[in-house]
Parts: C-alpha cells; structure tokens; sequence
C-alpha cells in the first residue's frame, strides 16, 4: 500500500469520528414539582426540582420528541402510570407520550446540514418549556404562559389542556386531508406561545433551525413561566 494510502486508511475513522459525534441534549427541571422526562429515542428519567438528565441522541435523527410527564406512580420494576404523557404505563419510554404533553421535537443534521426543531402543542400542553442551542445565535424558543389555567372548557384536561385534535378528531382540526389553516382553538394557544406550532400545519412560524452539530437544552418551567399549581404541587410519587 502507498504511504499517502495508509495515512488516508488511518485518518478516515477519525474523521468518521469527529463528523458523527452523538448530539447531547440537556433536559433540566426546574419546576416546583417532580416531572418524568421522557426522550425518543432516550426512555424515560424522574427529575426532581433542580435535576438534570443528559441523553445522547446520533446525528441524523429525526422524528426525535422530548417530554415532561406529571403526576406518575411507578413501581420497582419501572411499571406504573402518568396522569399526563404516559407511555405505555412504563418509566423508559419506547413509545411517544399520551396527550396532552407539550412536546420539544427536532430531526438533527437535515437538509443544508441543519438542525430542525420545534415547540408543538399539537398534542396539547401540560408544562411550560424552553428548547435551544446551549451556544451559539440560534434562537431558543418558549412556551410559558399558563395555558393549563386559561384552557377552554372544551379542551381541559386532567393535569393539562388538550389540542382540539385530540377532543373532536376531525379533519379541521387534525388536517388529515390536505391543506388546512388556523381555527379559533389553535389562535388560543398560538397567541399565548407564538414560538410554538399550534395545529398541524402551523410550520412558517414555528420551525427553527441551527447548525448541524450544535447540542441542545430542554427545560421544564423556565424562569418567567406562568407558576400555576399542578394539583396544588402534589404528586404520587413512588418511594
């Protein structure tokens, strides 16, 4: 083999490397109460006031969704239930959560080698959160005002506010078949999060982008959120 062959065979899996790298996502909570994160892909993790999970996630992920759940009970063997974002009745998640629970999306390294990524109330809302970079100048975007409090009675739910779809499962509110535009329920929760998709189709304002490579930060109860008592900060929690 010729020299610059054999340097060329030694340098490539550490350019493999350095391009591949796994992203790291830092999910905090910072409520006055216990929330259950949950990741997918990543499981599931019990986050006290103040604690943090870091999860790995591969470059080119997509379809990706990030999590509080509330009010949770589980047993020593990770089998139980959450009043809001239960997945399947397990505490590592390997399914998506049950509305409502208000969701941090992304799909990593896409086209332009970008990162997509995203507050969705599609599925409803449950906690207030904020999702970004931890560097950089990509925008980090909220949703904190207290759509649980204001939830119209339509939507409410246990420990949350559902998203129309989820209540009346048609076509104006779910978009199923084609286009589809906003309706009275999705303004409500548009203009309480702006950063935030409000139905289905809500992508000019509520998708944003960030270099490929850039790690990421999910916080639950920012600083500035509306502190609503989640059933008076009462949780069944399990020793």
């Amino acid at each position: 083999m010729a020299p610059t062959l054999c340097i060329a065979a030694l340098l490539l899996p550490a350019l493999l490397l350095a391009t591949t790298h796994a992203i790291t996502f830092e999910i905090h909570n910072n409520c006055p109460y216990t929330v259950w994160a949950a990741a997918s892909p990543g499981g599931g993790r019990r986050l006290d006031r103040g604690q943090t999970w870091t999860i790995n996630v591969n470059p080119g992920t997509k379809m990706a969704r990030i999590w509080g759940r509330t009010n949770c009970n589980f047993d020593s063997s990770g089998h139980g239930h959450c009043q809001t974002g239960d997945c399947g009745g397990v505490l590592e998640c390997k399914s998506w959560g049950q509305p409502p629970d208000t969701l941090a999306e992304y799909a990593l390294n896409q086209y332009g080698n970008l990162d997509f990524f995203d507050i969705s109330l599609v599925d409803g809302f449950n906690i207030p959160m904020e999702f970004g970079p931890t560097g950089g100048k990509c925008k980090n975007i909220r949703c904190t005002s207290d759509i649980k409090g204001q939830c119209p009675s339509a939507l409410h739910a246990p420990g949350g506010c559902n998203n129309p779809c989820t209540v009346f499962k048609t076509d104006e509110y779910c978009c199923t078949r084609g286009k589809c535009g906003p309706t009275d329920y999705s303004r409500f929760f548009k203009t309480r999060c702006p950063d935030a998709y409000s139905y289905p189709q809500d992508d000019p304002t509520s998708t944003f982008t960030c270099p490929s490579g850039s790690n990421y930060r999910v916080l639950f109860c920012p600083l500035g959120s509306s502190t609503f008592p989640l059933e008076m900060y009462g949780t069944a929690e399990a020793e």
